[in-house]
C-alpha cells in the first residue's frame, strides 16, 4: 500500500467505519460465551458495525435534516461501543490491551462525528 492510499484510507469515513465494525466482529469472536458475555458480544457487535452502516446512510441521505439525524446515530452507536468495550473488560480483563485500542478508535470516531454535527448546524 503506498503513503497515499494509507493517508487516504485513514480519512475516508466509510472505510474507517467500516474497519472498526470489522475489527469489532474479529475481537467479539474472541470472548469466551456465557450468561454474562453473551448478551455484550450482542450489543458490541450491534453497536460496532452500527456506526459504518448508519454512516453509508448518512453519505446518502437527501436532505441535510436526515444526514444530521444519521451522523448523530453514528455518534451515538460510537459512544455505546466504548461503553460495551468497558464492559467486556470488566468480563474478560484479559482482553484489555485489545479493547483499549478499539475503544479508542471509538472515542476518536464520536469526536469526528460531534465535529461534523458541529460543522453542518453551523451552515
Amino acid at each position: 500500500m503506498t503513503n497515499d492510499k494509507m493517508f487516504k484510507n485513514k480519512y475516508d469515513l466509510e472505510e474507517r467505519t467500516a474497519k472498526f465494525g470489522e475489527n469489532i466482529i474479529k475481537f467479539a469472536r474472541k470472548i469466551p460465551k456465557d450468561v454474562v458475555t453473551i448478551p455484550i458480544i450482542s450489543q458490541l457487535i450491534r453497536s460496532g458495525t452500527s456506526v459504518g452502516a448508519n454512516y453509508c446512510e448518512a453519505d446518502d441521505a437527501e436532505t441535510k435534516k436526515d444526514f444530521n439525524h444519521k451522523i448523530g446515530i453514528c455518534k451515538k452507536e460510537a459512544r455505546e461501543s466504548k461503553h460495551w468495550l468497558r464492559m467486556t473488560v470488566v468480563t474478560i480483563p484479559e482482553l484489555t490491551e485489545e479493547a483499549r485500542k478499539l475503544w479508542t478508535e471509538a472515542k476518536e470516531l464520536n469526536l469526528i462525528f460531534n465535529a461534523i454535527i458541529r460543522s453542518s448546524k453551523k451552515k
